[in-house]
């Protein structure tokens, strides 16, 4: 694919993505199904195609993998024993189910995953050079923080007013249990972890700051939208939880904005302000035959 062809169809992807966080202003009257499989698809496929062009089709290959296995195992395990997220159950929003787990959350993983590893990748210049030293592990667990950052901005959102999945037990942010998000940040730090390793003194092929810059709109997108959600009518002004603690609804959609905008959007700045800094060509380490902008 020309660079042309994949830059027109990832803005493609980021404009569809943008749809669906509009579309959640009119939940209620557009299918559920159609939000969530928009909220899904459009970053998924964004990561394999960004993907391929910087880490080439078998990184990025490779990275599916690791996201759809570990994030599919840990989630399966703790539907079973509540380890290491919590005791849960999904509805049936997100549609298709496998061993009960929907399809739809297992390629989350891969677009979400991408998009805060990328965010990463730039907030700690490992753009355009092989992976090597401290990096290998400070880059995993900055990229799982900026993960966690996404799950912790819409965690409570999904459960409490969508109803995608329901806590067993409550807990005590917003009726999600802290164990929640250390299972986030374990998980998702396992896959980024195995990648780095698998990239490490591998050369990677060399983008030029606006090809960066689009993984870091994608995700800043995901944190406005945030800002969009309402809660309907009909549900009310309290939640109440699997223990019977009441929980207001406005303070839920509250906090998912504070964490959106006091969180994920100085990552996205980061990020972008990091991605126009200067970064040393690797000329000379670019095997023959390796493209390059």
């Amino acid at each position: 694919m020309k660079d042309e062809q994949r830059r027109f169809l990832l803005l493609a992807l980021l404009f569809l993505f943008l749809v669906a966080r509009i579309l959640q202003l009119f939940a209620g009257r557009v299918p559920d199904l159609l939000i969530v499989t928009f909220h899904v698809i459009p970053p998924a496929i964004f990561a394999v195609v960004h993907g391929a062009r910087i880490y080439r089709s078998r990184g990025i290959l490779i990275f599916a993998i690791l996201c759809l296995g570990v994030g599919t195992l840990s989630e399966s395990v703790s539907l079973r024993t509540g380890f290491p997220f919590g005791y849960y159950r999904f509805t049936d929003l997100m549609g298709p189910k496998l061993f009960d787990l929907p399809i739809l959350l297992a390629l989350a993983y891969v677009g979400m995953g991408y998009l805060s590893w990328v965010l990463a990748v730039v907030i700690l210049d490992c753009r355009n050079e092989p992976l090597s030293g401290r990096k290998i592990v400070l880059l995993p667990l900055a990229a799982s923080f900026v993960m966690t950052a996404w799950d912790f901005s819409m965690d409570a959102v999904w459960a409490d007013i969508d109803h995608a999945w329901v806590w067993r037990d409550g807990g005590s942010y917003y009726g999600v249990p802290t164990s929640n998000f250390f299972g986030w940040f374990i998980t998702v730090y396992i896959f980024y972890q195995i990648f780095a390793l698998y990239l490490r003194n591998r050369v990677t092929v060399q983008s030029r700051t606006s090809y960066w810059r689009l993984a870091i709109l994608f995700y800043a997108a995901s944190a406005v939208g945030n800002l969009l959600v309402v809660a309907p009518l009909s549900l009310g002004a309290v939640f109440v939880d699997a223990t019977g603690k009441h929980w207001a609804i406005p303070d839920i959609l509250w906090a998912s904005r504070l964490v959106s905008v006091f969180l994920m959007m100085p990552l996205s700045l980061i990020a972008w302000v990091k991605a126009s800094g200067s970064v040393e060509p690797f000329s000379k380490q670019v095997s023959p035959g390796v493209p390059s902008e």
